[in-house]
């Protein structure tokens, strides 16, 4: 692709595509992302139509070395199960060689899911795959790419400056007969002293030097140029245009009037015509483009430097024991469940789960966290921190594409190749660019034609191939993708996910953040800080229990047993309370939850609830002295639980979960940016009250029920006209995510508020959130000026270049300034896009 027409024409047809749904093509990242009904068609039938568009796919071809083939009565078993991986476009098995080529697309198809399909094929591979790295190959592709371009421009740029020097001579009788352009004044001085330094080459033949310059320029644009006139060649085929088109037309135009002038000037000389010949022009021109490509392809490489920083934190190899050895094997090889040792400084290789050792792991890279954490038996590392002074032992729990390192990759990869609705205007204008260009420069021909001064033809055809050359779709098709690219990218190494372009555009827009309480603005590691036992000695329903005292171990029993089957974090603290003291807990029956507000269970034969207030209203308990206890637990930011039994209040545990320490500076920062900021909580008002407090969070709304968090979301967007973005963390947070304008999801939270989340914070940091609002805001001011300039170029440039100043000041722009400025106006889009790189969380 060439520019964003070419990427709006792949897109257009691949949508008409029978079974394609959906298809979004991202000329910046260079991808399309499709989502098709297999059984309507297939990745076969998808590239054979982008080929069939002019255009191809970037597949890679691997063989495989199979071992027992050659006993196989026919290679049909393998090729059916390699053609059933995904992504796999092609593969023919061999018998005679004992081999099968596969044909496939690098970044949709693990190289592992290869072996499988010849194990579920009744074979095994003779030896392990070796394939290189997508990102390494598409890397190694865009440097090919560069040295290309680079070895055509030096090229050209050298003939360009010969045949300038050549073609003095011939452009000072130019200039005499027929007037000079801009860049013609330009050269005067440098051809005054040509004339002193060489007065032999102002002797020579004028037709000897029209004669050169044809045998210098003609390799230019058979070799240097040839991308430019195949690609105009193959839109011609497929009835389209684009920027290949105008660059092939205007640099056609000028080299084969130049050729004429050169072979039969008197074609032109019959019709009173100078024999005028611009070859040092297409040279140039020629050069400056393949420059301005050149440094495009760099910048546009140095945009996805941030998924080579992510994969390269992977290490090769792991450390594995196996049959009671140590052993180095492939990062690929490592399976479930193995123990893999790591040793100071190394990298982790794979996730999985601490079985022995100490350790403190950086996980700056991943998370954005600058503290080292500490690692015990227990605790979870992730594939690719580093290790620091200790050594440990782990066992694997993920591996390969499911490992946490791998799914950062895929989600901003994925986020690389959406687009932002922003880009919606720059597509629709790409679409019908190129063709208003060569009508106005027809136009613009048929107006000096007929109206311009003498030579007319002359300032016609340069004013043609001058509006032909200055016009760039590029920089309007770049404007968008390469800054959704690099903020995407700079928002990974900072530990902030985007799901998407349009997720990163959305956020810019936040004036209302709603913070979840538990695990968002706290640990979500609640513990057991007071009991409190009731003052009731006996409960009138049961002899047996009019014997027992209630006392806080007694009351902490109760409660853990009823709790022991909940999954409440709440319930998990008060069994991790009982476990702590070493009390029995009984094994509850006739278990009933209630949603927001507790649990009720039979434990011994008694009638047991475990819950909040609303709870023993609910069952007609009143709370008695215990609802003094409670406003005073809560005033010390204590979530107060109640426990009753057979209906009589029974004892009182205080819960509390630590603020996190980042949380109050992070709410500071999120109202500096100007944005109000609302803490949602289940818990009683005075406990959320007490924490707002600690925070600084002024808007309270608590003792919410978790199927009203979504309501609260909705009745702030809806009564108060508000942009808002839901942080949090658990399952009973996914609606509240999913029905805000921005769902952004703690890292540390649960997979259902993760998948519902259209921002994903790594780490539990609350910082994560003002760097992702910060992050979208920087993001969105460089794309609306890069936009501004994309657009303000083409309608500035292209009058200009028609000759609209030359009645006025009688300038005319030369078709090689104009080479100048589109070169300039896409490598500038780019460039500004880079700045995002610098981006720091702390500056706005």
């Amino acid at each position: 692709m060439s520019c964003a027409a070419c990427a709006a024409r792949i897109q257009k047809n691949l949508q008409r595509a029978p079974g394609v749904r959906e298809a979004a093509v991202n000329f910046g990242s260079e991808r399309a992302t499709v989502l098709y009904d297999p059984g309507a068609t297939g990745l076969p039938g998808l590239v054979r139509l982008i080929r069939d568009t002019g255009y191809d796919a970037r597949l890679a071809e691997v063989v495989l070395q199979i071992a027992g083939l050659e006993w196989a009565a026919s290679g049909e078993p393998v090729e059916r199960e390699l053609q059933r991986v995904p992504g796999v476009l092609r593969a023919v098995a061999n018998i005679a060689t004992q081999q099968a080529r596969v044909e496939y697309l690098p970044e949709a198809t693990p190289i592992e899911e290869l072996a499988r399909a010849v194990d579920r094929a009744g074979y095994r591979l003779a030896e392990p795959v070796a394939a290189a790295d997508p990102a390494e190959r598409e890397q190694a592709a865009r440097e090919r790419e560069v040295r290309r371009l680079r070895a055509r421009f030096w090229f050209s740029l050298a003939v360009g400056a010969i045949a300038m020097v050549v073609s003095m001579p011939l452009m000072m009788t130019e200039t005499a007969a027929s007037g000079a352009d801009l860049f013609q004044r330009l050269l005067e001085p440098v051809s005054i002293g040509l004339a002193i330094v060489a007065p032999w080459l102002y002797r020579v033949d004028a037709d000897l030097l029209r004669w050169t310059l044809l045998a210098l320029t003609t390799p230019v644009v058979l070799w240097a140029g040839r991308q430019f006139y195949r690609g105009a060649w193959s839109g011609l085929l497929h009835r389209t245009a684009d920027m290949n088109t105008l660059i092939a037309v205007g640099t056609g135009a000028a080299y084969l009037y130049s050729m004429v002038a050169t072979v039969a000037p008197a074609v032109f000389t019959r019709a009173g015509l100078a024999a005028d010949v611009y070859y040092e022009a297409v040279a140039v021109i020629i050069a400056l483009i393949l420059l301005g490509k050149m440094l495009e392809a760099r910048a546009k490489g140095r945009a996805s430097d941030a998924i080579r920083a992510l994969i390269r934190l992977q290490p090769r190899t792991a450390r594995v024991v196996r049959t009671g050895r140590e052993r180095d094997i492939e990062v690929d090889r490592v399976a479930v469940g193995d123990v893999v040792v790591v040793r100071p400084g190394e990298r982790v290789p794979v996730d999985g789960v601490v079985l022995e050792g100490h350790s403190a792991v950086d996980e700056s890279l991943l998370t954005g966290e600058s503290l080292p954490v500490e690692k015990a038996p227990g605790a979870e590392v992730i594939g690719g921190t580093i290790n620091g002074s200790g050594a440990f032992r782990f066992r694997a729990t993920r591996v390969g594409r499911d490992t946490a390192l791998a799914q950062v990759v895929r989600l901003v990869e994925e986020a690389q190749a959406s687009k932002a609705p922003v880009q919606r205007l720059a597509d629709r204008v790409a679409g019908v660019f190129v063709p208003i260009v060569i009508s106005l420069a027809i136009v613009s021909f048929v107006v000096w034609f007929d109206f311009g001064p003498e030579p007319a033809f002359l300032f016609g055809l340069v004013s043609f191939v001058t509006v032909l050359i200055i016009a760039c779709p590029c920089a309007m098709g770049l404007a968008t993708p390469t800054a959704v690219m690099v903020g995407t990218g700079a928002g990974a190494e900072r530990g902030v996910l985007f799901k998407g372009g349009a997720a990163l555009e959305q956020a810019r827009r936040i004036d209302t953040v709603v913070l979840d309480k538990t695990g968002t603005i706290t640990e979500g590691k609640p513990r057991v800080v007071e009991l409190v036992a009731g003052q009731e000695n006996a409960a009138p329903n049961s002899a047996s229990f009019a014997s027992l005292r209630w006392n806080s171990v007694e009351v902490l029993r109760l409660a853990a047993s009823v709790e022991r089957v909940s999954e409440h974090p709440l319930g998990a603290a008060i069994v991790e309370a009982a476990h702590e003291r070493n009390i029995d807990l009984p094994e509850p029956r006739e278990f009933e939850s209630y949603s927001g507000r507790g649990a009720r269970a039979v434990v011994d034969g008694h009638e047991v609830l475990v819950g909040n207030r609303a709870l023993l209203d609910e069952r007609g308990v009143d709370a008695g002295g215990l609802a003094a206890q409670a406003e005073r637990l809560a005033a010390h930011a204590r979530t107060p639980v109640y426990v009753a039994v057979d209906g009589r209040p029974a004892g009182l545990l205080g819960i509390a979960d630590p603020v996190k320490p980042t949380s109050r500076r992070a709410i500071e920062r999120l109202q500096g940016l100007g944005l109000d900021v609302v803490m949602l909580t289940g818990d009683h008002r005075r406990t959320a009250e007490a924490i707002a407090r600690e925070v600084g969070v002024e808007r309270v709304r608590a003792e919410v029920l978790p199927q009203d968090k979504v309501l609260e979301v909705r009745r702030l967007q809806r009564e108060e006209r508000k942009v808002v973005a839901m942080v949090g963390d658990g399952i009973n947070d996914a609606p509240a995510l999913a029905q805000a304008d921005v769902g952004i999801a703690i890292g540390t939270g649960t997979d259902v508020a993760l998948e519902a989340s259209d921002v994903t914070l790594i780490g539990g940091d609350l910082n994560g959130v003002v760097t992702a609002i910060r992050l979208s805001r920087r993001t969105m001011r460089v794309i609306r000026q890069n936009l501004f300039w994309a657009f303000f170029y083409n309608v500035l440039g292209i009058p200009i270049a028609a000759g609209v100043l030359y009645p006025f000041f009688g300038v005319l722009l030369s078709p090689v300034l104009a080479s100048a400025a589109m070169a300039f106006s896409s490598v500038s889009v780019v460039g500004n896009s880079l700045r995002l790189r610098r981006f720091q969380p702390g500056v706005a």
